[in-house]
């Protein structure tokens, strides 16, 4: 029976087999890789308030706004509280911001998301309620009313001597808690050219798109202008018919070889087509390591003399001798340079400082991006 050493090279060699043995790529569907133009979200933003928090809302004499917007709202609803504004000391209310995404073709009457954050000082929103909030969009019409009991999802609790908080209070969401007033006008039917939209613009990508389609409908409709759109003539046809099988198509998209790098986290994400021209590679250190180990002396119990402390110093020095110099064969493969890197012992840290160094060499055939 084999052991547990044997069961973990072997899942090792079938997950290595899967991430770089397979195909460079595979083929897709059209509606993943590509919108049409014109099919788009709208953002909208309002203001609100959020109403019975247990006293973790605004302290109403720094946060004027959240003063001025209780006073108004009271007065729409028949209350006059203007000439005791000085008075007004309620921590159950907090100004709030409210979000949200009007999707494409949505009608009056649908419910949508919406998110809620603080604006002022309040501490913790969790278990308050939106009044009714307008939402604008950026030609400053309303497209929708916000209200509803709003969920943080997070947890917070304090005592005189020390505090908790899981989650952040001050922002929460509201399923469905906003309603569609107004529409954004956008008829399919009124554009017999359609656009498609490539996410990520490659020429060769919108040519395959183009070969599918043409292929597919049996006739020259697609048209490829430019990397990232692809024109479609379907004048004369059921258009949400023909788009409907247009999204099913599948191509294989095309990819630039591009290494991406995050210092921070130490991240280093490697496109397939990624290649290394001949270049040697060598990674060592020399790390210098001291250590102080005060020791304490004292003297015998009937002896004369004074307790003192002995330094005691120990010094290693690694020049990195166990290191090797590897060589990288032209025309490398992300496979060949990965098992490369890895042979040599390099962590992800000094994997950036290594790529940087063949790219500045001018032997790294790709784009190298840090962030």
């Amino acid at each position: 029976m084999p052991g547990p050493q044997f069961l973990h090279s072997l899942l090792a060699a079938i997950l290595f087999g899967a991430l770089f043995g397979g195909p460079a790529a595979a083929q897709v569907r059209i509606k993943d890789i590509a919108d049409v133009e014109g099919v788009r979200d709208n953002q909208l933003v309002g203001y609100g308030l959020v109403v019975g928090l247990n006293g973790t809302g605004d302290k109403l004499d720094s946060a004027v706004f959240t003063r001025e917007s209780l006073v108004a709202m009271l007065e729409r609803l028949g209350v006059n509280t203007r000439d005791q504004i000085s008075k007004l000391s309620t921590k159950n209310v907090a100004a709030v911001m409210v979000t949200a995404t009007l999707p494409g073709f949505a009608r009056p009457g649908n419910r949508i998301d919406i998110s809620v954050s603080a604006l002022g000082d309040a501490g913790n929103l969790t278990g308050g309620t939106l009044l009714v909030t307008p939402l604008l969009a950026a030609d400053g019409e309303v497209y929708a009313v916000a209200q509803g009991a709003l969920v943080t999802g997070a947890i917070a609790a304090r005592g005189a001597g020390a505090s908790v908080t899981k989650g952040v209070p001050t922002a929460g969401r509201i399923a469905n808690g906003a309603t569609v007033e107004r529409e954004a006008p956008y008829s399919l039917a009124a554009h017999p050219a359609i656009h498609l939209s490539l996410r990520n613009p490659d020429l060769t990508t919108a040519r395959r798109i183009e070969e599918a389609i043409n292929k597919a409908l049996g006739s020259p409709l697609a048209h490829a202008l430019d990397p990232r759109t692809v024109e479609l003539d379907l004048s004369g046809r059921d258009m949400i018919a023909q788009l409907d099988q247009i999204e099913e198509l599948r191509v294989e998209p095309d990819m630039a070889a591009v290494v991406v790098v995050d210092e921070a986290s130490g991240t280093i994400v490697m496109g397939a087509n990624v290649r290394i021209s001949t270049v040697a590679i060598a990674q060592g250190n020399l790390t210098i390591r001291v250590t102080e180990t005060p020791e304490v002396s004292q003297p015998n119990a009937l002896g004369q003399g004074t307790t003192t402390t002995v330094d005691r110093t120990k010094i290693e020095v690694s020049d990195g001798a166990d290191k090797k110099l590897g060589i990288l064969r032209g025309n490398v493969t992300l496979r060949d340079l990965v098992a490369s890197l890895n042979a040599l012992g390099v962590g992800p840290r000094d994997m950036i400082s290594i790529l940087q160094a063949i790219k500045a060499a001018g032997a790294l055939q790709a784009d190298l991006e840090i962030r």
